[in-house]
């Protein structure tokens, strides 16, 4: 079994590591007086594994480079999708802007489309945005995240 328990003191330890999937375990430990075997005490132990979140999420690449028209009204620039090897809440992933470059851009949080917000004029502002793009899982203990930078170039 996955149980060890101390006969003298009734500490319960695990004997080997857990595996999620055989879990939740119940069984009862039982308290003997040392000098009666007639007198005793049992409770029922139940024991739930909580899922660890093992991985970050991943983009497939950690730069991109997409070309957006000047003049092009608030439109869609890139569908990003990170992957988590996690399961359950762990790999639900939310997408995010680290930096908006002055909220030019947003992001779906829940299907990773990069937007413009605005349009661009090629002659009077920056050719070129770096936006820095997050997913970040719902993890337990903590929750954790990937990076990927997406250059938008602007393009006369």
């Amino acid at each position: 079994g996955y149980f060890i328990i101390h006969s003298s003191n009734g500490i319960v330890r695990t004997n080997k590591n857990l595996e999620l999937e055989d879990f939740p375990v119940n069984f009862k430990v039982r308290a003997t007086d040392s000098s009666n075997a007639a007198i005793f005490n049992e409770v029922e132990v139940k024991v739930e594994v909580i899922d660890e979140n093992n991985f970050p999420p991943v983009f497939p690449s950690s730069l991109l480079e997409e070309r957006l028209p000047e003049h092009s009204p608030a439109t869609q620039i890139v569908q990003l999708k990170a992957q988590d090897n996690d399961t359950g809440r762990n790999g639900f992933l939310t997408y995010g802007i680290l930096n908006g470059q002055g909220l030019k851009f947003r992001i779906n949080e829940t299907t990773g489309i990069l937007y413009s917000t605005v349009p661009f004029d090629y002659e009077e502002e920056p050719t070129e945005y770096q936006v820095v793009v997050y997913a970040e899982d719902d993890g337990i203990p903590e929750k954790k995240r990937g990076y990927c930078t997406v250059v938008v170039k602007i393009t006369d």
